[in-house]
């Protein structure tokens, strides 16, 4: 066989593991353009009209958008998932990164306090927020027995029912089921830090908060990252403790994008309007993401 036969045998052998490769991945590729592609598409073609939902379409250009950036409403909830965020990405990482560090120092039964910690987790959100809406009711919960054994007001207030705290209260409600994923993640990214780099660092005199700082930082810094984009673009999708527990209220208190996209869709029957809300949302995401590719860049994921 002459060398112009071999190589054209070997092009054909490459096109048909080209063609069995696309073969393989088409059944996802389907799935993905029916539950992805689609409707996304349809839902950028309806943020362009005045559908209700029910009935014929009207294309009435960028007046969904126009609208958009005149409700005080949609500011409100895009300021509470902008404030969401915030919090996110203070109070659950420190609490992760701290319980994580403290218990990478246990040897023995760690494994028991993973568990522990991941149980509230993988508790479905509807069993998260009904016990503490009974931990935190304002006739029975623990505000009024402890007001009335010990004389301890402050958790005796309507904490769901207040304009003041219940996006606080809420957020709370989240970060207690939420922040022991972070600890789990960050305890396996810490059990893989070189121990010599802890054994130089104490040689040198560096204290525990210096060897946090400068050791197991660095070294767990893509996780980190990691979770910090996710939390970002969760933040911007938060939907369902928010929903469960106050819809949204009292008076959009609690409102934010998600829920004020449900509320205009499915209880305004204002389908388009809603639209143009989910494509805001998008942009959330796309932005989120953007950064985390800007910082794969630069380098700041390893």
């Amino acid at each position: 066989m002459t060398a112009t036969a071999l190589q054209q045998e070997a092009q054909r052998a490459k096109r048909r593991q080209q063609i069995g490769g696309w073969l393989f991945v088409a059944p996802v590729l389907l799935l993905n353009l029916i539950v992805v592609v689609i409707p996304s598409a349809i839902g950028l073609g309806m943020a362009f009209t005045d559908w209700s939902g029910v009935g014929s379409m009207n294309f009435i250009g960028l007046a969904n958008f126009q609208r958009l950036f005149q409700d005080g409403v949609f500011f409100k909830a895009l300021t509470h998932n902008l404030l969401w965020t915030a919090f996110f990405l203070i109070v659950p990482v420190a609490l992760g990164l701290l319980g994580a560090y403290l218990l990478s120092g246990i040897k023995r039964g760690q494994m028991f306090f993973r568990v522990a910690y991941f149980i509230p987790y993988v508790i479905a959100a509807v069993v998260n927020t009904q016990l503490w809406r009974y931990l935190l009711n304002p006739r029975v919960g623990i505000g009024p027995a402890l007001s009335q054994c010990c004389g301890i007001e402050f958790l005796n207030v309507p904490v769901f029912g207040s304009r003041d705290l219940a996006l606080l209260g809420v957020a709370f409600v989240d970060m207690w089921h939420f922040w022991g994923f972070l600890l789990v993640l960050y305890l396996a990214a810490m059990s893989g830090v070189d121990i010599e780099l802890y054994e130089v660092a104490r040689l040198d005199g560096a204290g525990r908060w210096a060897q946090f700082r400068h050791v197991t930082l660095p070294s767990i810094r893509p996780t980190l990252v990691f979770t910090i984009l996710m939390i970002t673009i969760w933040s911007g999708l938060v939907f369902d403790y928010v929903f469960i527990i106050t819809g949204g209220g009292p008076a959009n208190a609690s409102e934010v994008m998600g829920t004020l996209l449900y509320t205009t869709a499915f209880q305004r029957f204002e389908a388009g309007y809603a639209a143009a809300i989910g494509i805001f949302m998008a942009l959330w995401v796309a932005i989120a993401t953007g950064g985390f590719v800007l910082l794969r860049k630069l380098g700041w994921e390893v």
